[in-house]
């Protein structure tokens, strides 16, 4: 799971930003990667069609994850079950 949104969340910062990546951590704070609001809609809706589901409809509570390491664990726990 980490990898696939590694991953993803690089190829947009690419995409957008036209240079290399930050090293991602479980600390990284997500508002200093420098990645902007329409850039992380992109990752969610490109890890949507990735994995099948958005974690963010499916929460019942509003969920702003702070870090990296978060928001890998917000998916993580917000996978449905097989």
């Amino acid at each position: 799971m980490r990898e696939i949104i590694s991953n993803i969340f690089k190829g947009i910062w690419v995409e957008q930003t036209q240079s290399e990546p930050p090293v991602l951590t479980n600390d990284t704070v997500l508002l200093d990667t420098g990645l902007d609001s329409l850039g992380f809609a992109i990752v969610v809706t490109r890890l949507e069609e990735e994995l099948g589901y958005d974690p963010f409809s499916i929460s019942e509570d509003a969920y702003y994850p702070q870090t990296f390491g978060e928001f890998v664990e917000f998916y993580e726990l917000h996978r449905p079950k097989a």
